[in-house]
């Protein structure tokens, strides 16, 4: 299934999913299978994650018209202590990611995590900023995690803060494998 002309022609807008409650990826995660049923095609980079049996990267492999690619070491960045690789690694997938939504490929592209990348200062907001200015036109961009950069809450066209009032981590339940990863 191929969207109609005029679905396409309403996008563009670039959404940011931000702050310190759960549901940021999942939004982005939700508003993907919107744009597959209406026939859209999805490009997924995942700052800092690597690949590994998350439930979207599995099921990811399934679905037509959705690609995803988690870019990521196999630690996790210590925000106290960023080493060269780190910002190395958050470089390469913003490279990756430019390519990826340059190509023409994709009517909504998800950059994952990118405000912590940003926040953390492992890559440039006004670098961001310009490659989102020169993305083709008609593709709606997600920019997700927490730490999104003022300058990147200001040039986007809408922005939701996730804010946790109660989360299942303070009772001392990790996380569930199908829900939080």
């Amino acid at each position: 299934m191929t969207a109609d002309k005029s679905i396409k022609e309403r996008l563009g807008l670039v959404q940011v999913y931000t702050g310190n409650g759960k549901g940021k990826t999942t939004a982005a995660l939700g508003l993907s299978l919107r744009a597959l049923g209406s026939g859209l095609s999805v490009g997924m980079i995942q700052f800092m994650k690597p690949e590994r049996d998350s439930g979207e990267y599995v099921i990811s492999k399934r679905l037509e018209n959705f690609t995803l690619m988690p870019c990521g070491l196999s630690h996790l960045v210590d925000p106290e202590n960023i080493k060269q690789n780190d910002i190395a690694a958050a470089r390469e997938a913003l490279s990756i990611a430019k390519e990826m939504l340059y190509s023409g490929r994709y009517d909504l592209f998800i950059m994952d995590e990118i405000n912590v990348a940003m926040g953390w200062k492992l890559i440039d907001a006004d670098e961001v900023i310009r490659i989102l200015n020169e993305r083709p036109a008609n593709v709606e961009v997600v920019l997700t995690g927490r730490y999104a950069p003022d300058e990147i809450m200001g040039y986007a066209d809408l922005v939701t803060e996730m804010r946790m009032i109660k989360h299942p981590y303070d009772k001392g339940i990790g996380s569930r494998k199908g829900i939080e990863s």
